[in-house]
């Protein structure tokens, strides 16, 4: 289920970034999609400063020698590479700025949720401390998701 679900992730961004091609191209991207372009790239260079490549994986099973992060944006959110990635695809939203860009955003919105919770069940399983540090930080959204 994982490994389909990340497969889904990358279709769904590959069509979001066709769908957006054309505003890229002409130079009409809007000031939104910027915007969120650059919180995405912030919040993605954050999060790879605190949990460094080789601790995870795209996949949604843990690394069983990965280690649990709490620090950097893992202190307030348990998944910042994903709401990086969503905020990445609003940007891409917002360029395309139409029905079918908005309605890919969302499947992927969901994409993201569903591998979120997959991927805890499964840390809660491997690390004792996760049922803590899951009652005291937001999936998504800090102080609100």
């Amino acid at each position: 289920m994982g490994n389909m679900l990340v497969a889904f992730q990358w279709g769904l961004l590959f069509w979001l970034a066709v769908l957006a091609y054309p505003a890229i191209t002409k130079s009409t991207v809007p000031t939104c999609a910027v915007v969120l372009a650059t919180i995405s790239v912030l919040l993605a260079v954050w999060t790879l400063k605190h949990n460094r490549l080789g601790n995870f994986h795209i996949s949604t099973m843990p690394k069983s020698s990965g280690f649990m992060v709490t620090s950097g944006p893992y202190r307030w959110i348990r998944h910042p590479m994903y709401m990086s990635v969503f905020l990445g695809a609003a940007a891409l939203g917002c360029s395309v700025a139409s029905f079918m860009g908005w309605a890919t955003w969302l499947v992927l919105g969901v994409v993201l949720w569903t591998k979120a919770r997959i991927e805890e069940r499964l840390m809660l399983e491997q690390h004792e401390n996760y049922a803590n540090y899951r009652q005291h930080t937001q999936r998504f959204v800090p102080w609100l998701w």
